[in-house]
């Protein structure tokens, strides 16, 4: 899409700073943190929203979410474990879908948000 800023950033055209690319998702740093780790994944496919996928993207998103764990190891907030059992760390994913939903670029993005609280208002 000519005019779709995570579009323009994929393609390179925008700086940002990546953290994860391969064929089909590039992952970068949120330019306006709600937590100490503040992630986008996006797929390199233009799609608006989440509403306008289909069966076929099941793939795609797929990949999406089976990324997250990885990224949230690599920025020390992937859920751990106490000897007790008690569960530490942990992050949070959202997926912002229209403008009730709350989406503000117009090209399917989920956002991976961790690190100590206490974060900020969250708009995402």
């Amino acid at each position: 899409m000519e005019n779709c800023l995570f579009c323009k950033i994929a393609a390179k055209q925008i700086p940002s700073t990546v953290v994860h690319e391969d064929d089909d998702l590039m992952v970068f740093k949120d330019i306006n943190p709600a937590a100490p780790v503040h992630l986008l994944i996006i797929p390199k496919l233009h799609l608006s929203t989440l509403s306008d996928c289909t069966p076929e993207h099941a793939p795609l998103l797929g990949k999406m979410l089976t990324l997250v764990p990885q990224l949230a190891e690599q920025h020390n907030i992937a859920v751990a474990y106490e000897a007790d059992g008690t569960p530490t760390r942990g992050y949070k994913t959202l997926i912002n879908s229209g403008p009730d939903g709350g989406q503000e670029v117009y090209h399917l993005h989920m956002h991976l948000v961790g690190g100590p609280r206490p974060w900020r208002g969250m708009r995402t």
